[in-house]
């Protein structure tokens, strides 16, 4: 939680109107002084920590004296004192980050779990509050930051990739203290921000859409009575769900679609959304028993408040001056550019239209704009769903029941039964309000927390897929906090990595169920393609939609909508109509993430990345073997995303292996 408080570079820089620092004279005078107390101390981080600290050093923290005699009292100038201040650092960090994320998780119950009273106005007020909003400036005021910054100063990404091959396992956590304080953005601004994503969540998580209240032209209802489904995500696993229906175009998947791209251009009534009143016809989108209002533009508003809210941190983060940079080389710690051309190279590959004619082959038709969510390639399409339906509301009634099967799920996979149960004690499994989502453990005192829909006759299987994957990240979330060599290590070198251990069990729902063992065939490779082909196209959209607000920072919600739906289509006439046709079509736009999570969306490609990478690592693995090999690369922490994959599986981040397989 600090370290996503205070994510800019911290390297020394030049002067600025909000962030002055202490004189170069007054540095190089400071360093020549400690070197000649501390002769034996690295030569290198002494200089960097006291340009560090000073870079953020202001007038309300003391005189340039009072700097210099601050450095000189609290540098660590032995390997014993430095190492005594790090454990001592290291518990503060974690019973901070505790605290907090476990006040956060009590404030956000109402509004994010499911319980037997609606969240009251106070609820959704409080939803918005970061408990924490004031604990950068009170370290920095208490002089704590500055204890930090001095000791354990700040490596860049590119530093850190070339002098971390050489680092013991101490001297990465040691870089990583060195990455907590690395600016100083004020209360109000971290409080503003957090506003907007709240309010952002808020929205997302209430955007349903009442299926049973759609009607096709000629008045006729397709969905079941009571369907409710979340945008994006349950729209899109009912167009899943009925890729075994029907090889033709199938009148539910065309509904959808419709629905979907009413929302993108905000041409939906705002009556329908989460109305069960109105009825609604998306075709002609005429509405009865209620107004035909459009929503406008609200869902870009949401965007437009975050940019906003991100802006203001951008002049107290001079070397990383923008959400973009941040987002990029601050957490994902892989540059835009990089990932741009990682995902392109997949994009424009000619293994798309050998994937897309197997596709088209396979349903005897010429592919729809929504064909990029064919679920054909996986093992569970020869299944009928309705029959997984039953079996996982019989087994899963309520969340409890699914807590409880977890060690016996972990067994199936091959973890040995005290490990399964050590893991399984540190999750708790909790009823979502909004989409099933994931809640890490930040310090070991705490579970790691997931949330999944759960309707009154039980869990569905696509709830249950859903909850495996969630499953997926508490694993890894317990996995490299629990068994972990050192607190600041905790975690994974970006979400993408998190995203990958979701996905491996995912792959395996079904083998949960008693189907068999998952294995990285054929289907298995076609599958996965084709899922990062359709993620990297909605990646694209949300990194040229947030290069757009940087470029236009005036716009309007209208103007960012008008901008959104033309990037849209651009991405999708470069590389989706050639095989999916309808030109200019803005359906990329669709993911709620792109509201709710700025730049989140690579992430998932990269994950799918990696978990191709893991898959074909672990191949000729048994059971047994698969879980002591995921244990070791997710006991490996937080490195850089470069460092963890070569020590994993001594590989690199790429979508050559994938696009061989494809070929093969």
């Amino acid at each position: 939680m600090i370290m996503m408080m205070t994510g800019c570079s911290g390297a020394r820089r030049e002067t600025s109107p909000i962030l002055q620092g202490v004189s170069e004279p007054t540095v190089k005078k400071t360093i020549l002084a400690l070197q000649e107390k501390y002769p034996d101390s690295d030569a290198d981080r002494l200089r960097r920590g006291v340009e560090q600290a000073g870079a953020l050093w202001r007038a309300e923290d003391g005189s340039e004296q009072d700097f210099s005699d601050f450095v000189q009292e609290h540098f660590a100038g032995s390997e014993q004192a430095r190492t005594d201040l790090f454990l001592s650092l290291s518990r503060l960090m974690e019973n901070l980050n505790e605290s907090y994320d476990l006040l956060t998780v009590n404030i956000l119950k109402p509004t994010q779990l499911m319980g037997p009273d609606e969240p009251t106005d106070v609820d959704w007020i409080m939803s918005g509050f970061n408990p924490a909003a004031h604990l950068t400036d009170d370290l920095f005021a208490n002089k704590v930051a500055f204890i930090t910054i001095l000791n354990f100063p700040f490596y860049t990404l590119e530093e850190k990739n070339s002098l971390g091959v050489e680092w013991s396992r101490l001297g990465w956590a040691e870089a990583r203290l060195g990455d907590v304080f690395t600016s100083r953005v004020p209360a109000g601004v971290l409080a503003n921000l957090s506003q907007a994503y709240a309010d952002a969540e808020n929205y997302i998580a209430d955007y349903n859409i009442c299926m049973d209240r759609l009607r096709t032209e000629d008045g006729r209802q397709l969905f079941p009575d009571s369907m409710l489904l979340l945008s994006h995500w349950n729209l899109r696993d009912e167009i899943k769900a009925h890729y075994g229906d029907s090889l033709q175009p199938n009148p539910c998947q065309e509904m959808i679609y419709d629905v979907m791209l009413r929302i993108v251009r905000q041409e939906i009534p705002k009556a329908v959304i989460n109305n069960p009143e109105a009825l609604w016809y998306p075709v002609s989108n005429r509405v009865e028993n209620a107004s035909d209002e459009p929503e406008t533009d609200r869902r870009y508003q949401m965007i437009l408040n975050i940019f906003h809210a991100m802006q203001q941190q951008d002049e107290y983060c001079p070397n990383m001056p923008t959400g973009i940079i941040r987002n990029f080389e601050g957490d994902i710690e892989i540059p835009a550019a990089q990932v741009d051309s990682l995902f392109r190279q997949l994009l424009g590959s000619e293994q798309v239209k050998t994937v897309a004619a197997e596709i088209r082959s396979r349903l005897g038709r010429d592919l729809r704009p929504y064909d990029i969510w064919y679920d054909g390639f996986k093992a569970r399409s020869a299944i009928n769903e309705k029959q997984l339906d039953r079996q996982t509301e019989a087994l899963y009634p309520n969340a409890e029941a699914y807590r409880q099967r977890i060690p016996d799920m972990l067994r199936q996979l091959g973890f040995d039964k005290a490990l399964a149960q050590d893991i399984a004690s540190h999750i708790v499994v909790e009823a979502a309000r909004g989409s099933g989502h994931a809640w890490p453990c930040v310090g070991r005192n705490e579970p790691a927390r997931l949330r999944t829909r759960i309707p009154a006759s039980g869990m569905n299987y696509k709830g249950f897929n859903i909850a495996v994957h969630e499953m997926g990240h508490n694993v890894e979330e317990v996995t490299s906090l629990y068994y972990i060599d050192h607190y600041m290590l905790r975690g994974i070198p970006n979400t993408g990595f998190t995203e990958a251990s979701a996905f491996l069990f995912q792959h395996r729902d079904l083998q949960l169920l008693g189907y068999g063992k998952q294995t990285l065939d054929r289907e298995a490779v076609l599958d996965a393609f084709w899922g990062m082909y359709e993620i990297m196209g909605v990646s694209l959209v949300d990194m040229r939609m947030w290069q757009w607000l940087y470029a236009h920072p005036w716009a309007g919600a209208e103007h960012l909508r008008d901008a959104t739906l033309a990037i849209a289509a651009e991405v999708w006439n470069d590389y989706f109509e050639p095989v999916l046709g309808e030109h200019d079509c803005p359906l990329l736009a669709i993911y709620s993430h792109m509201v709710n999570s700025p730049m989140y969306l690579p992430n998932y490609p990269i994950g799918h990345i990696v978990q191709f990478q893991l898959e074909q690592f672990f191949a000729d693995k048994t059971d047994r073997q698969w879980a002591e090999q995921y244990q070791r690369c997710y006991r490996l922490g937080r490195l850089t995303p470069e460092e963890w994959l070569r020590q994993a599986t001594g590989s690199t981040l790429s979508v050559e292996p994938i696009l061989k397989q494809v070929s093969n």
